[in-house]
């Protein structure tokens, strides 16, 4: 499967981006600001797949799932090329009968089965969660 995506550059480091299909969104440098930088908009697409994963295995597991946060931060290394060292994951949880047990199987599979993007990334991972306990309604 191949994946495909567009990028346009605009004015000085800005640049807007799309997939075949969807709306487009503009990336720029730390100094322009009209848009997440490129290593922002990894995170971001790294939360977003582990995101897509743990809602569907929890989903499977018939758990009701009412909020799902991610915060995701990255360590860069000091030299050129500066990838990603470090990468934290924190996940705030809410919802029926969420299980500590649950959370950990689902970030578990989404970790080392699923999360394509977090496979195609040389960084060191480590996660935490929080479940947020529900107020009767």
């Amino acid at each position: 499967m191949a994946v495909q995506v567009r990028l346009n550059w605009t004015e000085n480091l800005q640049f807007v981006a799309g997939a075949e299909k969807g709306p487009a969104i503009v990336m720029d440098s730390k100094d322009g600001g009209s848009g997440p930088t490129p290593m922002e908009l990894l995170l971001m697409g790294i939360a977003g797949c582990t995101g897509i994963d743990i809602v569907l295995i929890l989903q499977k597991k018939r758990l009701e799932l009412s909020k799902l946060e991610i915060r995701i931060s990255g360590k860069q290394a000091d030299k050129y090329p500066k990838r990603f060292t470090e990468i934290h994951i924190d996940y705030f949880l809410a919802g029926k009968n969420i299980s500590s047990k649950a959370v950990e199987q689902a970030i578990k599979l989404s970790e080392e089965k699923y999360c394509s993007a977090l496979a195609s990334i040389n960084a060191e991972f480590t996660h935490s969660y929080t479940i947020e306990k529900q107020k009767p309604s």
